[in-house]
């Protein structure tokens, strides 16, 4: 398995689109990035992060998040999702990861992703069926 360094940092930028909103109460003012948008977007920062360390034919799956909605960001606003790995234990790599914008900290917590072999993990997927 390739080596992942403690401390490799990541980042992504977005901006937030009606497609990563909730709207409460049907309020089209309050549209704002969903808790379940901003984790995603999270995860995928983490994941195209290390994804380009592994060798081919290997990739990582979510498995554990602990994270906090801290601030609300409306539909418009510039999000800027930043990661760094803080552990590595064989197969299991722990992040923390934030997301802001300009003003403001949105959110902050912990993502912890497992490396798996595609092939294998795919084929116990599809023995489960």
């Amino acid at each position: 398995m390739a080596e992942i360094p403690i401390g490799t940092k990541g980042e992504f930028r977005t901006v937030v689109s009606d497609k990563f909103t909730t709207s409460f109460l049907g309020l089209e003012d309050a549209k704002v990035l969903s808790t379940p948008h901003m984790i995603g977007l999270m995860e995928k920062t983490c994941r195209d992060t290390i994804l380009p360390l592994l060798e081919t034919g290997f990739d990582t799956v979510g498995t554990h998040v602990n994270v906090a909605h801290l601030a609300a960001a409306p539909l418009g606003v510039d999000v800027h999702f930043r990661e760094e790995v803080t552990a590595v234990n064989e197969r299991r790599i722990e992040f923390r990861v934030e997301a802001a914008t300009d003003r403001e900290k949105v959110g902050e917590g912990t993502h912890q992703r497992t490396v798996v072999n595609v092939a294998k993990f795919a084929a116990k997927q599809a023995a489960k069926k």
